[in-house]
């Protein structure tokens, strides 16, 4: 949460009306997309708060379609972005809900790809177009978006965070930050790679090979 970019003064290149409301909206679409990492086919969104209460009439609905269909904050085709989901046949569904004890622009993101992959992602935009992922599926996790980043989702074992680590290491890629989590101990953990360089593809697929390895996905950074 401590890092600062020139987002925090200005704004980013967007369109409008609300930096928190509609940048921020689209890239939280951006990033569930790229989580996701499939054609998306159907999508139920959650809005929570300021997003529920305010956000219709900030075109955050139609910022969060744009996003989910890969659209950047200053994408002038935002205001048709769910009549293009329905010709591309995304069904995309809003409803209000309370998310607990969560920022105010909040969002909940429940996605199906053609590929039949689903994810659960929680996402809010705190300010001047930033985003802040908390959650995947059933893990808390924190993703800012600005990285390439790692998502490990793998049995509790030891070693396990060893060896992803000395695959990443060996093809020169620095670890920025490092996080991991598990529902409980010996259950499944979730763990999350920031890195200063894009994971190499080869590298991946020797960590989705590791027996204690449910799935990896590679995450780009936001643009």
């Amino acid at each position: 949460m401590g890092r600062s970019t020139v987002f925090d003064l200005i704004g980013p290149v967007m369109v409008g009306p609300s930096s928190s409301h509609t940048a921020g909206a689209v890239r939280l679409g951006a990033m569930a997309r790229k989580i996701c990492g499939g054609q998306i086919v159907e999508a139920v969104l959650t809005l929570h708060g300021s997003f529920a209460e305010t956000g219709k009439g900030h075109g955050t609905n139609l910022a969060l379609a744009a996003g989910l269909l890969g659209m950047h904050t200053d994408d002038e085709r935002i205001p048709q972005a769910l009549a293009m989901a329905e010709e591309q046949g995304i069904a995309i569904k809003f409803r209000s809900g309370d998310l607990g004890d969560v920022h105010p622009n909040t969002v909940k993101i429940k996605l199906k790809a053609k590929e039949g992959q689903e994810v659960e992602v929680v996402g809010s935009s705190i300010g001047g177009g930033r985003i802040i992922i908390g959650g995947i599926d059933q893990f808390k996790v924190e993703i800012m978006g600005d990285y390439h980043t790692l998502v490990v989702l793998q049995n509790d074992l030891p070693g396990v965070v060893a060896q992803v680590s000395s695959l990443i290491a060996a093809t020169q890629i620095n670890i920025a930050q490092m996080r991991v989590s598990r529902e409980k101990k010996g259950a499944h953990a979730l763990m999350i790679i920031e890195t200063d360089q894009a994971i190499d593809p080869a590298a991946l697929a020797l960590i989705k090979k590791l027996p204690a390895v449910n799935q990896a996905m590679a995450i780009e950074p936001l643009d």
